[in-house]
């Protein structure tokens, strides 16, 4: 557990949790379909590896049937833990491709409240969606890599006053813990990093 020192005597505490729930639970924008050991880390499909040639004939079977204005190959390195990510690992042997991420025409109309897609709506938010498909990615791979903490405040005492947990990614500065802080409680911590 890192700490850290408050106003008051009392101490911030940051750890790993153990308790966190996966980001595909949330209300996200894009659809993961994952195939083989890890396929429960993304979304229920319809689709059966089995059924395809090869990724490319499973990527042109997608695109037919979900018709996604974004479909990019998801890629896993699974090796004392496993990481995702949107570009190939350099490790042929312990790395592969583990499906796909995608946003439909149905998710922007829903997202957006369109019932038409233009040309000039959709490269209106072409990089914004790009953006939201690259977060979605990286907050899951936060989660299947444990890379979620917790915090908890104490008093002088030792005693609980706080605590929360459910923060993706390690940096502090970003994740969100601050946020739950004073100004000066946040100032000191930021000085002690």
């Amino acid at each position: 557990m890192e700490t850290f020192k408050l106003n008051n005597g009392r101490t911030l505490g940051v750890e790993n949790s153990e308790w966190s729930s996966s980001p595909r639970e949330w209300d996200n924008l894009t659809k993961c379909i994952f195939f083989g050991g890890y396929s429960h880390v993304g979304d229920e499909h319809n689709y059966n590896s089995n059924d395809y040639n090869g990724w490319d004939e499973m990527e042109q079977d997608i695109i037919k049937r979900e018709q996604p204005v974004i479909i990019k190959k998801v890629y896993m390195y699974v090796h004392s833990g496993a990481t995702i990510s949107l570009t190939p690992f350099d490790c042929r042997w312990d790395s592969g491709v583990l499906g796909f991420v995608i946003i439909t025409k149905e998710d922007l109309r829903t997202e957006y409240n369109w019932k038409v897609i233009t040309k000039k709506r959709l490269e209106s938010v072409l990089e914004n969606i790009n953006n939201v498909l690259e977060g979605e990615i990286e907050v899951l791979d936060d989660y299947i890599s444990g890379n979620v903490y917790e915090f908890s405040i104490q008093d002088e005492n030792g005693d609980t006053e706080d605590s929360c947990s459910g923060f993706y990614g390690s940096d502090i500065k970003t994740n969100g813990i601050l946020d739950h802080l004073s100004i000066e409680d946040k100032e000191l911590v930021l000085q002690q990093i």
